[in-house]
């Protein structure tokens, strides 16, 4: 009788440097690739994120020659039942770190079903990296000095050799999520993860430290959602780095990743709560007219309002208007970081809950490693830093393409601004910089 596992597909969207596929193939004569759909996440992913996970599904159906099981249900329930009709006597799954997967796996294994475990979404696993103490590291750049020198395997390469189980009809519930109408989201799956960072190092990462920043440019990789749903594991990204400065830099943020992860699993809470509890106590706006403007792209800051836009249109946003965007919304419009990462995770295809929820609280000064609360981004000085000509603002914000440069970041000072149709500023930031001080200083106290 021929033995078989089954390999569930969580975070791991790929074939290639994916161990806890191979140590499935190497324990069993046949395999059964099953994809889980959670009702529950997928509701409150938001049309972006599931039109995405859709077309990465069938990417990765493709390459298992369409025998990828795609089931939707309680995981117990779809476990136990494949187990049975074919027999399987292992399950086979890569480690899961963030909270609701986490809970989610022990409910499984509280049911009877063992889960074989190898290898997780990350170059070292959350928990591993630790002080002399055995106490968890807060502060990044000591984890990133200990994450380096504890180093991480080399990548593994695909299965070529391995047989499929053929799934049945019942068993192939491809969800016929669509993208939006007027939306472009960067190619799904392993192949267009390879080929774009393939281009990436080729082209950009040597200057990667000096082009980073530029929103109206293409300077980043753009693998956040490619690492998130693992079409690409980050020792395949690792393994190709060198010792360049943009090399090191870039490095450097496959580093905070692996740090918000560790920080997260550490303190589970914090992916809706303070990681600094006292600024629970601040005063804030509760989310209204602001906030909606905010949501929209019209808050009459051209830098936030075009990175606002770019979120609803492409699902992505890049990183330096994720912190200038969050920073006004926390600082400028004093409302809570948790309504803006919601709103993040409603849209971002890359929304991972542990950068996600701590790049907001890193912004809002009040996480692990914060930026200091008084730190406030000004909206203003930070598009004409970064968007120096206003290609990004003329891409995403049509009402504005008129402007010249010198006038695009603060068309307030412009008569000819505003006839397109772009709204008028909602807040003084100068106004509004004084009174998040204000709001401090209510409750500052020794830490």
């Amino acid at each position: 009788m021929k033995k078989r596992a089954i390999f569930w597909f969580r975070r791991d969207l790929r074939l290639g440097d994916n161990p806890a596929l191979l140590a499935a193939i190497a324990e069993s004569d046949e395999l059964i690739p099953v994809f889980i759909m959670d009702d529950a996440i997928a509701e409150r992913a938001g049309a972006h994120r599931r039109a995405y996970l859709a077309a990465s599904l069938r990417s990765l159906d493709q390459s298992l020659d369409g025998h990828l099981h795609v089931i939707s249900g309680d995981p117990i329930k779809i476990l136990s039942d494949l187990k049975k009709r074919h027999s399987a006597t292992s399950v086979h799954v890569a480690a899961e770190f963030a909270p609701y997967g986490v809970a989610r796996d022990a409910k499984v294994e509280q049911a009877g079903i063992e889960l074989t475990k190898t290898g997780s979404p990350y170059a070292i696993a959350p928990g591993r990296i630790r002080k002399s103490d055995e106490t968890p590291y807060r502060v990044y750049t000591p984890f990133f000095k200990a994450w380096s020198a504890h180093g991480w395997r080399q990548p593994v390469a695909a299965p070529k050799d391995f047989h499929l189980v053929t799934p049945e009809k019942s068993d192939r519930q491809f969800p016929q999520w669509e993208i939006p109408e007027g939306v472009l989201l960067t190619p799904a799956g392993e192949s267009a993860a390879l080929q774009r960072w393939k281009t990436f190092l080729a082209a950009s990462v040597e200057n990667y430290d000096q082009q980073r920043n530029l929103a109206g440019i293409d300077g980043t990789s753009k693998l956040s959602a490619h690492l998130r749903w693992g079409e690409i594991h980050p020792r395949t990204i690792l393994a190709s780095l060198k010792s360049t400065s943009g090399d090191e830099v870039f490095r450097k943020e496959i580093a905070w990743r692996e740090f918000y992860a560790d920080v997260l699993h550490h303190n589970p809470h914090t992916s809706r709560e303070y990681y600094a509890p006292r600024f629970a106590s601040m005063r804030y706006e509760k989310p209204g007219e602001h906030f909606q403007n905010w949501c929209e792209g019209k808050t009459g800051y051209p830098f936030v309002d075009a990175a606002m836009r770019q979120l609803v249109q492409e699902g992505w946003m890049h990183n330096r208007t994720r912190m200038v965007v969050a920073s006004f919304l926390v600082k400028d419009l004093h409302i809570e970081w948790q309504h803006g990462a919601n709103f993040f995770m409603k849209y971002l295809i890359d929304n991972d809950v542990a950068s996600n929820s701590h790049g907001w609280q890193w912004t809002a000064g009040c996480g692990t490693d914060a930026s200091p609360y008084y730190r406030i981004f000004n909206p203003i000085e930070q598009g004409k830093r970064f968007d120096e000509d206003g290609s990004y603002i003329r891409k995403y914000i049509p009402e504005l393409a008129h402007l010249s440069a010198v006038k695009i970041h603060e068309p307030w000072l412009h008569d000819d601004a505003y006839s397109h149709g772009y709204p008028k500023r909602i807040v003084d930031h100068a106004k509004e910089r004084l009174e998040s001080l204000a709001r401090l200083a209510e409750i500052k106290a020794p830490l």
